[in-house]
């Protein structure tokens, strides 16, 4: 019977597995403390000098979110590494949110041999199980431990955990992967076997650099549109573009696609606010939607035969998913790689997971020719004329305001083009996706509406910003209170962010939501629903080293960005009165389905 493997071949296994994962793309890992995971500590620190950007946090549920923010940006998958026992739990959040958003991520949890399993032993849970329902794969080392595989099958190993992770592009989307590695002790090598270790690392060849992304192939894959899956240019339509989840690299053969397709068509393009559509050139989106069929004619007119190009998820306005389920024509779902059903009002037709380029493609080509039908044209007026009329009277009525719609109003105009913003679930997103300006400069837009949980969100951010250099992330206070253990990053970060936080004094979502009227919880709303916390978010960001500033009106909004966008991370506060806000919002749609005519 074989003995207990050296303390050094547990970290030489843990380094052949890490270089596989570092030359089949991975760039970024992070670390989180723990004595069952040294091994693959150690293999991260010995592969820094050859490129992997190792990051550490000592909260596994923020490393996860970190990680998450950094696969959302770069379209690759980061690593988290933890130890064993309920350091795995934490993880489950991020997981979940990755399956749902499509967002590659690597799981890597140390844990005991399978000897130690169900005896009693101590921190031996049944960890390989916590994160299986959200998980794209489970992959698991020996399990005597990882030292006992040999150099193939642990290569094996990390290309079947990148591959599951970044999905195949074609209806089985990027997810989390999960790699449970038993180890057997002893754990801890060395500093002589290190030293070792480290100088023949060095003397051997560099890892080739990591290939790019995956994502824009030179043409794109051609699906096989069965008659089903076929929209007629020639007839009227219209097109509705939820929240974007693709890889970034697949985003301009995305946008060249729904461009062509709207120039032979005419079709009016619904932009969401997280679609990344919103002020592009040649677009010209219809933004107001969630407005315009607030509660006019207009939001029950159904349109005979309408077809209806659905680009990913639905967008958050339940007004508009009704509105769709009111219409009788074909409805045609398009997602960039996920193949899974995504038809909550079940009206879709046919779906295709491999992307709208592919989807074109493989329509008809003599649907290709002609101009856009005079009934699609007529369409596409009565929209962008509703669509005028709102946006003049939002000019309006919030041209002196200073609440949360004012807020997002504003805010769209000052962000420069090109600057990447997150928004955070609950109010910011859906504030943005109705009251933001059409004409705003376009940028890219992110919001994790996979589960829409507030978890992680400052992480999320901090891990966005890393990927992409500067991130403006809108907030609400109990979102980022919620993550307060993100303000952490300040000292690793490599990218810049600004923190825009409406401070509204607890969970505004819910003021918007018929909760007062009911006598019983409006006795206690306060308590059982908005709960208002008793923290200074200028405080708690100083003691993380965080500089802050309350913004005292939105006519200083401007110059508070401009202070905030030369630090590395900054903390702007907007008090709001979230009952006065949800007021404001009911009134506008009152007045905004006055100024709408029905199609």
């Amino acid at each position: 019977m074989a003995g207990p493997p050296s303390s050094l071949a547990n970290v030489q296994a843990a380094l052949t597995l890490l270089r596989a994962l570092r030359r089949g793309g991975l760039t970024h890992a992070v670390l989180c403390p723990g004595s069952r995971s040294a091994p693959l500590a150690v293999a991260a620190a010995l592969l820094e000098p050859g490129g992997l950007r190792l990051h550490t946090a000592i909260d596994e549920r923020s490393a996860a979110f970190f990680a998450l923010g950094l696969g959302r940006g770069s379209g690759q998958p980061a690593a988290v590494i933890t130890t064993s026992g309920t350091a795995v739990a934490n993880l489950l959040p991020a997981a979940v949110e990755a399956d749902f958003g499509c967002i590659p991520l690597l799981l890597l949890t140390a844990d005991r041999p399978a000897r130690l399993k169900g005896c009693g032993a101590n921190q031996s849970v049944n960890q390989e199980a916590f994160l299986a329902c959200s998980c794209r794969w489970l992959g698991s080392g020996a399990p005597e431990g990882l030292a006992a595989m040999a150099p193939r099958e642990l290569e094996a190993l990390a290309a079947a955990a990148l591959a599951a992770a970044q999905g195949d592009g074609a209806g089985r989307g990027a997810g989390a992967v999960h790699l449970n590695l038993p180890f057997a002790e002893p754990l801890h090598a060395g500093g002589g076997e290190l030293t070792q270790l480290a100088a023949a690392l060095s003397s051997q060849p560099a890892d080739a650099d990591p290939p790019p992304p995956p994502g824009n192939p030179q043409a794109p894959p051609r699906f096989a549109a069965g008659d089903a899956a076929t929209l007629d240019p020639g007839r009227a339509g219209m097109v509705v573009a939820g929240p974007w989840r693709g890889n970034p690299a697949a985003w301009p053969a995305h946008v060249e696609a729904l461009r062509c397709w709207q120039r032979r068509s005419g079709w009016p393009v619904l932009a969401d606010a997280l679609s990344g559509l919103r002020g592009l050139p040649g677009l010209d989106a219809v933004t107001a939607y969630d407005l315009i069929l607030a509660e006019g004619a207009f939001s029950t007119a159904a349109i005979g035969g309408l077809q209806v190009l659905r680009l990913g998820p639905l967008p958050a306005s339940r007004r508009l998913q009704r509105w769709l389920a009111a219409q009788d024509g074909p409805q045609v779902l398009v997602s960039e790689g996920d193949g899974r059903p995504l038809d909550p009002i079940r009206l879709v037709r046919a779906q295709c997971g491999a992307g709208l380029a592919a989807w074109l493609a493989g329509q008809p080509q003599h649907i290709s020719a002609g101009e856009p039908a005079g009934e699609s044209l007529v369409l596409a007026d009565r929209w962008h004329r509703a669509e005028a009329a709102v946006q003049a009277l939002l000019e309006q009525e919030l041209a002196e305001e200073q609440g949360e719609p004012a807020l997002a109003r504003r805010l769209s105009r000052l962000l420069p083009a090109g600057l990447p913003v997150l928004l955070a679930n609950s109010s910011p997103v859906r504030d943005w996706e109705s009251f933001a300006r059409p004409g705003a400069p376009p940028r890219p837009m992110h919001g994790f509406r996979g589960a829409s949980g507030i978890d992680g969100t400052l992480s999320s951010a901090c891990g966005l910003a890393e990927a992409l250099g500067e991130l403006v992330l809108v907030s609400g206070d109990l979102a980022l209170l919620h993550d307060a253990n993100g303000w952490l990053w300040r000292s690793q970060l490599g990218g810049r962010l600004t923190v825009v936080l409406i401070d509204n004094g607890g969970g505004g979502i819910f003021e918007q939501l018929p909760i007062r009227t009911e006598p019983a919880a409006a006795m206690d709303f306060e308590r059982l629903f908005a709960m208002p916390q008793a923290v200074d978010p200028l405080a708690l960001a100083a003691v993380h080293g965080v500089p802050g500033r309350r913004v005292e009106g939105l006519a200083a909004l401007e110059g508070s960005l401009a202070w905030a966008r030369q630090q590395p991370m900054a903390l702007l506060v907007i008090a709001t009165d979230r009952r006065r806000d949800a007021a404001l919002r009911q009134r506008l749609r009152t007045m905004a389905a006055a100024q709408v005519t029905p199609p």
